[in-house]
């Protein structure tokens, strides 16, 4: 039986399980499974070499262990080597483990389907960790007229900016594309505007001044950057969608079928 997973520590919380399974369901793959896999760092590498004996064909893979699974892998995309991280592994037995990146092309593939391609658009990118990382890597390669990074701790928005050739900012600046990468959303309640904001060094004029804002905290009901976006009549995409879209791409390379989008988005909400 094909099996799937999540790699992560921890990985409770991850709705993938819920929205693989249901996609797997819905193209008649039954025999396949997805499960979580928490999994400490010092017992990754030993972990992910033993999936493929365990009946494994893929994983995906979360904080804190994309960084290592890239380092890891025996071949790995541009994308994954661009960006420095790998949240996709296959396993075969001609390419061993193969390492991809889905979370950038799924955060363009999410903005595409709601209309809003960057290419053109000038973006500003809120934080510095991997997320932002990959952000600022799809925005980049999608045409993306210029690309900006602010970051609370100015050293490590620098360090990413040279990595990738992109700028770095003391504040965030107007910008068509506003995307947060912090995890403000997730500590900060949605009703908790004015603080969250103060905490991404925004105000509401800036984020009014935006054509687009997106924030990669999914969570139940809103976060104070998207509240703020709505309050100000300026579209947003929540981390959901941009989870939904990376998700599918790597459920399409482990199968070799079109992923069920919707199936998938509508799992991923009830979780």
């Amino acid at each position: 039986m094909p099996r799937l997973g999540v790699l992560g520590w921890p990985v409770a919380h991850s709705r993938s399980p819920a929205m693989h399974t249901a996609a797997l369901r819905e193209l008649g793959l039954v025999e396949w499974s997805y499960q979580r896999l928490p999994v400490p760092p010092e017992l990754f590498e030993e972990t992910v070499r033993a999936l493929r004996g365990a009946g494994f064909v893929g994983a995906n893979v979360t904080i804190p262990h994309k960084e290592a699974a890239l380092a890891l892998a025996d071949t790995a995309s541009a994308a994954a080597r661009g960006i420095g991280a790998a949240n996709t592994l296959t396993f075969d037995a001609a390419r061993g483990i193969a390492a991809e990146n889905t979370d950038a092309p799924g955060l363009i593939a999410a903005m595409e389907r709601a209309g809003r391609s960057p290419r053109g658009l000038t973006a500003m990118v809120l934080g510095a960790g991997g997320s932002a990382r990959a952000v600022v890597w799809a925005l980049r390669e999608a045409g993306a007229s210029e690309v900006s990074v602010w970051n609370r701790t100015a050293t490590r928005a620098a360090q990413l900016g040279r990595s990738l050739g992109v700028r770095t900012v003391e504040l965030p600046e107007r910008a068509d594309i506003l995307i947060n990468c912090t995890s403000v959303g997730l500590v900060r309640p949605a009703s908790d505007v004015e603080s969250g904001l103060n905490l991404m060094g925004l105000t509401h004029d800036l984020i009014g001044e935006s054509s687009y804002v997106v924030d990669l905290v999914y969570r139940e009901g809103s976060t104070p950057l998207l509240a703020a976006a709505r309050e100000r009549g300026v579209p947003t995409l929540d981390g959901l969608e941009v989870l939904v879209a990376q998700g599918a791409l790597s459920l399409e390379l482990w199968t070799g079928r079109p992923a069920p989008i919707e199936v998938m988005r509508r799992a991923a909400q009830e979780q």
